[in-house]
């Protein structure tokens, strides 16, 4: 059987059970984007800038290109790649996993010694351990350790050995560490007291009022809600979105004052402001960049 045979076939077995994969090039890196689509012109694939915008067949866009259609797999386009590729890739996040990315030896140690057991995976120097759960992706969260999950892909090297166990807190943490320590007693802040989205800020903005104030409400509860950790994670998220709702609109649309309201939920559950701004304000631009 030949590499591309071998390949092709785990990924078609992969694709079956619900695991996105995508084809790697040597180096473990994805194929790099078609003309059409260099620079993100075309939008970017689901979730990466204009969700749907990019309509491309070619595996383009990294881990946004995988997919569990056997259509897709075995198509003119990702046969080619497969031809070219020396591994399989996969999308955890897209399959509700996140793998922990042992990087050597220490860092299995570190993993044995801190994190509930779950499946393992051998790699070329350290374990892959695989939970079921979603989160963000982060590299270097500590030494030799990696988190892929969301909008990230791993390396498939086989099936492992042990129980899937659930994500852990643990591990969520391990992305959080600013922002996992409420601060005692009353929040010091500087936020202006009572500042809240109206039409008078909002003079451009082509939603409705009920639309708006009921979207931030619930990105608000969503904020709140992260009592013990998160809650400036989920800032930048609900900032994107919400600024993502907008990029239509002549404008303005209060967009700073939706930040201000987002910053204070984070503060309110214990986020540093400094670190809740920061979010925030990155939330929004990520946006205003995928309109762009």
């Amino acid at each position: 059987m030949t590499a591309t045979c071998s390949h092709l076939n785990t990924a078609l077995e992969l694709a079956a059970v619900g695991l996105p994969v995508l084809p790697l090039l040597d180096g473990k890196g994805p194929f790099g984007n078609c003309r059409a689509c260099a620079k993100n012109a075309c939008g970017g694939r689901p979730n990466m800038k204009r969700a749907g915008a990019c309509r491309c067949p070619a595996p383009c866009h990294a881990w946004a290109a995988a997919t569990t259609s056997l259509n897709v797999v075995t198509s003119r386009l990702w046969v080619a790649a497969w031809e070219r590729a020396v591994c399989v890739g996969y999308h955890p996040g897209g399959a509700r996993l996140t793998v922990v990315d042992l990087d050597n030896a220490a860092a299995v140690s570190w993993a044995r010694e801190t994190l509930p057991t779950t499946r393992t995976v051998a790699t070329t120097r350290g374990e892959h351990w695989i939970y079921r759960g979603v989160m963000g992706s982060h590299n270097a969260v500590r030494a030799g350790v990696d988190i892929k999950s969301a909008m990230s892909y791993a390396r498939w090297l086989g099936p492992g050995a042990g129980r899937m166990a659930d994500l852990p807190s643990t591990v969520r943490a391990l992305v959080v560490k600013e922002e996992t320590t409420p601060a005692r007693g009353e929040v010091v802040s500087s936020l202006p007291v009572g500042a809240t989205w109206d039409r008078t800020v909002a003079a451009g903005c082509r939603h409705t009022d009920g639309y708006v104030r009921t979207g931030l409400e619930r990105g608000l509860t969503l904020v709140r809600s992260r009592v013990e950790s998160g809650a400036g994670s989920q800032a930048f998220g609900v900032a994107r979105f919400l600024a993502a709702q907008h990029t239509e609109c002549p404008g303005p649309c209060g967009l700073d004052v939706i930040g201000g309201e987002i910053v204070a939920a984070a503060v309110s559950v214990g986020v540093p402001e400094s670190y809740a701004h920061r979010a925030v304000t990155n939330g929004l631009s990520a946006a205003e960049r995928g309109a762009a």
